[in-house]
C-alpha cells in the first residue's frame, strides 16, 4: 500500500470515515473509468460523500490531490487523477428546496436531472436549460458548462443562480453572479479545477406541451431557415438539425413548438428501465452493415414522420441506455462537438464534411444547436452567437483506432479555429496544447485564478494536466 493512501486511511479509520469509502477502495486497486471505457485511472481511493461535511472531513484528512466526478460522461480523464482521491459526487441526490411560484430549485451537486423532473413534474415545471439526455448530474452539467436544444437559451450558466463550493482549505463558500462573482464564472466550465461544487441553485421553465415539426433543408440555407423560422418565434422551445452521412449536405431540422392540442404520448415522462433493444439492434446496423448512411435516413423518415405532441418534460426525459452499445469491448460511441460563429456556418459545413469522408469516421450523425453569445462564464466555448456541431461517432476499442481518431480530430479543430470557432473541452485529449491554446485564450486568467484559490493545485484531472500551465 503507497504511504499516501495508508495515511487517508488511517485517518479515515480514527475519524469514523472509512465505512463511506467503497468495498473496492477499502480492499486495494481501484479504477475510474468513464462510460467511453477508453481512460482507466487508478487512483488512490474513491468516496461517496452526502454532504458538504463529509467532503470537508474528506478533504482534511487527504494531504493529496483530489479528483471529482459525476455521471462519468465526459470522455477524456475530466473526472480522474492517477492517485488521487476521487469524490463519486452520485451519492448527493437530494432536492433541498423548490419555490414553484418563482420557479427556483436547489439541488444537490450529484443528482441527475432525471430525479430533478420527477420533483418537479407535478408542479407542471421543466429544467430550464440541460442536455438532451436525463442521466446527468446539475454538477456535471455546471463543471462542463452544459447545453441543449433549448431555442435562445444558450449555456447552463444561463440558468445558474447560486452554487456552493468546497475549496481547497475546506471553506465553504457561496458563489453568484453578485457573491465571490470572479470564482462563480470560474467555476461555470472549470472542469472541477477550484473545488468541489456541492450544492446548485436553477432556475425552471414552465412544463408545457409541444408538438414536433420536421423538415428537410438545404445547407446553404439552414442558418436563414433557423433565424426566421425558429430563432424567430416566441413559441419554438427544442431545436436541433442533424446531418446524415456520408453527404452531411441536407439538414433535418426537428423542431418543438408549444401547443394546445391533445398529446399523442400520455406518459408525462418516458418510463425508467426500458431496454432499447430496437434502438441498440439499429445503432448497430447503421454502424456495421453496407449502406448504413441510407439506412439512417430511412428509419429517420419512418420515426419523424409520425405527429408527435409531447410534453416537454417527456422529451427532455431523454435515457441515454437508448445509445449505449450492447457492449463497449470491441468499439465505443464518442462525441466531439465545435462551435462556429454563425456567419462561419457554411464554410465549416462543408469543411468537417469533407474531412469526415476522407478520413472514414463511422459517424452516425452531426446534430446541428445554436447558442447566443456566452457573456458570464471564463472558459467560454460560446464567444460570441454560434452554431454547434456535436458529431457522434463510432470507433474500435484498440489503440490503434485512437491514434488514427486523434489526426483528424486535428483536422477539425484546426477547421473550426480557421472560421473563428472553438471545440469542446468534455471529450478526448485529442488537440494539442497549441490548438487548446488558440481555442481558449482565457486559460491564462484561468491559471492565474487557480494559482490564487488552489495554490498547491490539490484539484486535479488529466484535462488541466495536459492543458493548463500552473
Amino acid at each position: 500500500m503507497i504511504p499516501r493512501r495508508r495515511r487517508f486511511l488511517e485517518a479515515a479509520a480514527a475519524s469514523g470515515l472509512a465505512a463511506l469509502l467503497p468495498s473496492s477502495a477499502r480492499a486495494g486497486r481501484t479504477v475510474v473509468n468513464d462510460v467511453s471505457r477508453l481512460n482507466p485511472v487508478e487512483v488512490a481511493d474513491a468516496r461517496r460523500p452526502r454532504s458538504a461535511e463529509e467532503i470537508q472531513a474528506a478533504l482534511r484528512a487527504w494531504p493529496g490531490t483530489v479528483s471529482i466526478g459525476g455521471g462519468r460522461f465526459s470522455q477524456g480523464g475530466q473526472i480522474a487523477e492517477p492517485g488521487s482521491l476521487h469524490l463519486d459526487m452520485r451519492g448527493m441526490k437530494k432536492v433541498l428546496s423548490l419555490d414553484a411560484q418563482r420557479r427556483v430549485v436547489r439541488v444537490q451537486a450529484g443528482i441527475r436531472w432525471r430525479d430533478v423532473q420527477d420533483a418537479i413534474d407535478p408542479y407542471d415545471l421543466s429544467v430550464k436549460i440541460m442536455q438532451s439526455f436525463s442521466n446527468f448530474t446539475a454538477g456535471g452539467a455546471v463543471s462542463v458548462n452544459c447545453h441543449g436544444r433549448y431555442v435562445g437559451r444558450g449555456p447552463v450558466v444561463n440558468s445558474v443562480r447560486e452554487l456552493q463550493l468546497v475549496t481547497a482549505d475546506s471553506q465553504v463558500l457561496e458563489l453568484s453572479r453578485s457573491q465571490n462573482a470572479e470564482l462563480f464564472r470560474a467555476v461555470l466550465g472549470g472542469y472541477g479545477a477550484f473545488g468541489v461544487v456541492t450544492e446548485v441553485e436553477l432556475d425552471l421553465d414552465a412544463n408545457a406541451r409541444m408538438e414536433r415539426f420536421v423538415q428537410e433543408v438545404p445547407l446553404e440555407d439552414y442558418p436563414r431557415f433557423f433565424r426566421e423560422t425558429v430563432l424567430a418565434d416566441p413559441k419554438m422551445v427544442m431545436h436541433n438539425a442533424d446531418l446524415i452521412p456520408p453527404g452531411f449536405d441536407l439538414p433535418v431540422a426537428i423542431s418543438w413548438r408549444v401547443t394546445d392540442k391533445p398529446v399523442t404520448e400520455t406518459q408525462r415522462l418516458i418510463p425508467r428501465g426500458k431496454s432499447y433493444s430496437l434502438e441498440k439492434n439499429a445503432i448497430w446496423a447503421v454502424t456495421e452493415l453496407p449502406g448504413g448512411g441510407s439506412m439512417r435516413k430511412k428509419l429517420n423518415r419512418s420515426v419523424l414522420g409520425k405527429p408527435e405532441v409531447v410534453w416537454r418534460n417527456h422529451e427532455a426525459s431523454l435515457d441515454t441506455a437508448s445509445l449505449e452499445p450492447r457492449t463497449r469491448s470491441v468499439s465505443t460511441y464518442l462525441l466531439q462537438e465545435y462551435f462556429v460563429p454563425v456567419e462561419r456556418f457554411l464554410p465549416f459545413a462543408r469543411k468537417m464534411a469533407g474531412i469526415l469522408r476522407d478520413r472514414r469516421v463511422n459517424a452516425l450523425n452531426v446534430s446541428i444547436r445554436h447558442s447566443p453569445a456566452d457573456t458570464v462564464s471564463l472558459m467560454r466555448w460560446a464567444h460570441e452567437e454560434v452554431f454547434a456541431f456535436v458529431l457522434y461517432y463510432k470507433q474500435r476499442s484498440h489503440g490503434a483506432a485512437s491514434t488514427e481518431a486523434r489526426a483528424w480530430t486535428r483536422e477539425l479543430i484546426d477547421a473550426a479555429l480557421a472560421n473563428g470557432g472553438r471545440y469542446y473541452l468534455p471529450y478526448r485529449l485529442d488537440a494539442t496544447r497549441e490548438q487548446f491554446r488558440r481555442a481558449y485564450p482565457e486559460a491564462a486568467e484561468f491559471s492565474a485564478l487557480k494559482a490564487r484559490v488552489d495554490p498547491k493545485n490539490r484539484f486535479r484531472n488529466l484535462l488541466w494536466d495536459s492543458y493548463l500551465e500552473i
